[in-house]
C-alpha cells in the first residue's frame, strides 16, 4: 500500500488539490515500476512530496548535491532499490522525498505549453522513480527506460507523452 503525505507552500496555487495530485502521481509511478507490487502490497510505503520554493531547492540543492541553483525536481530516497523487493508484508517503510521548487516547474511548464499541475505531475513521476531506484544519468539506455516508464505512468493519469517531438520541433532543430 502507498501513501503519500504532500505539503504545498504559498507559491503554488491554493485551487489545487496537490495532496491528490501527489498521491496518483506516485502510485502510477510505482505500478508502472519493476516494483510494481509494493502499489497493492501489504507492506506500507510512504512517501514525502513537497511542492515549495526555488529557494528552499537551491539550500537542499546546493547542500546534498553541491550545486548552488534551484533544479525542478530532487529526490531522497531512504532505501536502495536492491532492498525494496523483498519489504515484509505489514513492515512500514518511508520509501523518501520527493522536493518539487515553484518557480522552475512554472517556467518549464511554460516552455513546454503545459499546465503547472501537468508538469508537476510529471516530476513526481520522475522523482518517485529515482526512490526507486532508476537513473537516467547513468547510461543513455537507462534514461530511456526510464523515460518509457514516465511515458507509461503519466499516460494512466491522462496525461500526455512529455518526450513527445512535433514535427516543427523536428523541422526547427533539425
Amino acid at each position: 500500500m502507498i501513501l503519500v503525505e504532500a505539503d504545498a507552500g504559498e507559491e503554488w496555487d491554493s485551487r489545487t488539490d496537490w495532496e491528490d495530485l501527489a498521491r496518483r502521481a506516485v502510485f502510477s509511478a510505482v505500478s508502472k515500476s519493476s516494483l510494481s507490487a509494493l502499489a497493492d502490497g501489504e507492506a506500507v510505503v510512504e512517501v514525502s512530496v513537497r511542492f515549495t520554493s526555488d529557494d528552499e531547492v537551491r539550500a537542499l540543492n546546493a547542500g546534498y548535491r553541491g550545486k548552488d541553483k534551484p533544479t525542478n525536481v530532487l529526490s531522497f530516497p531512504m532505501f536502495e532499490a536492491g532492498m525494496l523487493a523483498s519489504v515484509p508484508a505489514g513492515r512500514e517503510i518511508l520509501l523518501g522525498d520527493v522536493v518539487l521548487a515553484y518557480g522552475v516547474c512554472a517556467a518549464e511548464a511554460a516552455d513546454k505549453s503545459v499546465s503547472v499541475e501537468i508538469h508537476a505531475a510529471h516530476l513526481v513521476v520522475h522523482g518517485t522513480l529515482h526512490l526507486l531506484g532508476y537513473d537516467h544519468e547513468t547510461s543513455e539506455e537507462d534514461a530511456q527506460a526510464m523515460e518509457a516508464l514516465e511515458r507509461e505512468a503519466l499516460a494512466a493519469l491522462g496525461i500526455s507523452d512529455p518526450y513527445a517531438v512535433t514535427e516543427a520541433e523536428t523541422y526547427i532543430n533539425g
